[in-house]
């Protein structure tokens, strides 16, 4: 299992990529707008067998919940390649997504394009979008990690996202994510690697 920070090839001010993907569990498309939230978005790259994502994943449910009460939606992404990890499958994903309390759209990009459009480097991997669209953070859910103690809270991501409802600009240094690296197609890995 390789690690991989975030790259952040995305830069903070740049337009969320669009998107339209199938969401596994009632099997029609979503696109960005669809899920986009009036004050703000947050786009999650995750997978269901990453130690990374199942740290945290009760952890996001609830942090998500918490945030859509404020007008910012969550939507996550699983971009695994999953010939060669079934366990990240669709039909798995709402299985997961159901034990991790998501009561946000688990959308499947089969293609990988939109894991390369956002330049997503692990998972799980976090982007935060204000009401126009425009990356507000990118970065770390907490400073907690797998087998190190501690529960997580998801402080950094919260606190980013108070910042932007306050109208205020983000000044501290963003940590990236941290976890296992996205499961390319043979081939398909990006240049931003």
């Amino acid at each position: 299992m390789a690690l991989r920070p975030s790259t952040f090839i995305l830069s903070v001010g740049s337009e969320a990529p669009a998107f339209q993907l199938p969401d596994p569990k009632t099997g029609e498309l979503v696109s960005f707008d669809e899920v986009r939230g009036e004050r703000g978005t947050l786009v999650v790259f995750a997978c269901n067998h990453c130690p990374y994502v199942v740290h945290l994943d009760k952890e996001l449910g609830e942090l998500a919940k918490k945030i859509e009460s404020t007008g910012v939606k969550t939507v996550a992404i699983a971009s695994n390649d999953v010939e060669n990890y079934p366990q990240d499958g669709p039909s798995k994903m709402v299985e997961f997504a159901a034990a991790s309390g998501w009561d946000f759209p688990y959308l499947y990009d089969a293609s990988q394009e939109v894991a390369k459009a956002y330049s997503a480097a692990c998972t799980p991997d976090f982007f935060l979008f204000d009401a126009d669209g425009k990356l507000y953070y990118a970065g770390q859910f907490d400073e907690t990690r797998p087998n190190e103690g501690g529960v997580p809270s998801g402080e950094s991501l919260y606190q980013a996202c108070e910042l932007m409802l306050q109208g205020e600009s983000y000044s501290e240094p963003m940590k990236p994510a941290t976890g296992c690296n996205i499961k390319w197609k043979p081939g398909q890995e990006p240049t931003y690697f």
